[in-house]
């Protein structure tokens, strides 16, 4: 699971996008954000006014509406732009260097995305829309095909798949029958991050050999945790996402099961779950309790908000060091092209910190943020002992894209690279240590190997 993006959609549907003109370039201050941009990949075209920011998507046949964010605050000339989106997050618009170039934050993520400043709205923009079942089939075509960074890596010719499946639409296609073939065009792909939805409908992806992080499987693992491995000893926080027990030999336990929801257990709102995080990490890491070792159960986490990851990862270290890189595909035509990586880095806290080390239990049930907060751990300062299995292997943002039909698609089209330019999309962070989790043998046994392998790690004095 990934946090809400800025396409957080409303997937309007209209025969005909909405025409957009753009303030002349020359009309506006250098420093001003008012103006038609798009974005440096991701599809986006945005028409920014002083007192609202309309977001569309496009691709080579599509300009179909997203959100209509409205601004937050008066306007200030050289400032920063904040506007509030229908779902209630917020996005950031800041100007750049020069008039022709900006950037934009999107709540809740690690990265900026780069604007470029557009004299005319596409073409596609207030031209008629595809529409109907052929139509909404090239729609969901073309946005993969445009955005999807991994086919030769999941071993999938995008092309040969509409050769086989479009035939199969035309305008009498049922709503039951077009989402059997676009679920069953992006099933191969076992991209947790890809997904179709069709109002009460849904698919997503998953890694071949895993299984989907179902509540019934959450609500197991934490009894397993807190009845054998903790003893009762455990203690939650942040409306039971996160779990902390002091274990003997003064070694601590610390259970993320998410990184959001911190004020209800399911809701995204990254200014509350911001808060209380760092409410609960000042009870949690304290001067006063001198852990020995340090265990990070992410093995049951089906993601949430990046930067709450890397907000932890700041309280585990004294030295600033590179979580990631961070690239987004931005050639629709070639999927070899990225933009320029940003570097992303975790500083650390002003607030108490642990430094020890650590042992990071990981496994194919560790989604998204949990798996770039993996990624993030690997250049650490100190010790980190990753001990289970492989995880999902998902770490883009997702693009929440509308459909024509008022459905909607996930696809991802970013990478995050390691310093010398790896990836683990696909495959997941490997363990340095391979124990089973949460299988069925483990259950029945009532074992937890890669639990018991933590102990025994940290229990040897580095």
């Amino acid at each position: 699971m990934r946090a809400p993006t800025l396409a957080a959609a409303l997937s309007l549907a209209l025969v005909t996008a909405p025409a957009l003109t753009a303030p002349a370039a020359t009309a506006a201050p250098a420093a001003s954000v008012t103006g038609l941009w798009r974005t440096d990949g991701y599809g986006m075209v945005l028409s920014v006014q002083p007192s609202k920011a309309t977001l569309l998507q496009t691709t080579a046949i599509s300009c179909l509406p997203v959100d209509e964010a409205t601004r937050v605050g008066a306007p200030r000339p050289g400032a920063a732009a904040v506007y509030r989106l229908s779902d209630g997050n917020t996005i950031t618009l800041r100007p750049g260097g020069r008039p022709d170039a900006a950037k934009l934050h999107s709540v809740g993520s690690t990265g900026d995305l780069g604007l470029i400043r557009l004299a005319k709205a596409p073409a596609t923009c207030g031209a008629p829309q595809p529409s109907g079942p052929v139509g909404t089939f090239d729609v969901f075509w073309q946005t993969f095909a445009e955005n999807y960074p991994f086919f030769r890596q999941r071993h999938v010719d995008w092309a040969a798949q509409r050769r086989r499946y479009r035939p199969m639409v035309n305008a009498g296609t049922t709503d039951e029958r077009l989402f059997e073939i676009l679920r069953d065009m992006i099933e191969p792909l076992g991209d947790a991050h890809t997904g179709v939805f069709a109002g009460e409908r849904g698919f997503t992806g998953l890694r071949p050999g895993t299984q989907p992080t179902t509540r019934e499987l959450g609500v197991r693992v934490k009894e397993l945790i807190d009845r054998r491995d903790l003893r009762g000893a455990g203690k939650d926080y942040a409306a039971g996402q996160l779990t902390f027990a002091e274990l003997p030999g003064r070694v601590g336990y610390l259970r993320v099961a998410g990184f959001f929801g911190y004020e209800t257990g399911s809701d995204f709102d990254y200014a509350a779950d911001r808060a209380r995080l760092a409410q609960a990490l000042d009870k949690i890491i304290t001067p006063d309790r001198r852990m020995r070792g340090l265990i990070i159960d992410v093995r049951y986490n089906p993601g949430g908000y990046d930067a709450l990851g890397l907000q932890l990862a700041a309280r585990l270290t004294d030295r600033p060091f590179l979580a990631y890189r961070k690239r987004a595909r931005n050639d629709p035509a070639d999927a070899t092209r990225f933009t320029r990586p940003q570097p992303i880095t975790v500083k650390p806290a002003k607030a108490p910190r642990y430094t020890g080390p650590i042992a990071l239990l990981t496994s194919g049930t560790t989604n998204s943020a949990a798996e770039t907060f993996t990624q993030a751990l690997m250049a650490r300062p100190g010790r980190v002992v990753r001990i289970g299995q492989n995880t999902q292997g998902v770490f883009s943002d997702i693009m929440e894209c509308p459909l024509p039909n008022d459905w909607n698609l996930w696809v991802p089209n970013e990478e995050f690279l390691t310093r010398d330019g790896r990836t683990f999309d696909g495959a997941g962070v490997p363990p340095h240590i391979r124990t089973p989790v949460f299988t069925p043998a483990e259950f029945a046994a009532d074992r937890d190997s890669a639990f018991d392998r933590a102990l025994a790690v940290l229990g040897r004095r580095p």
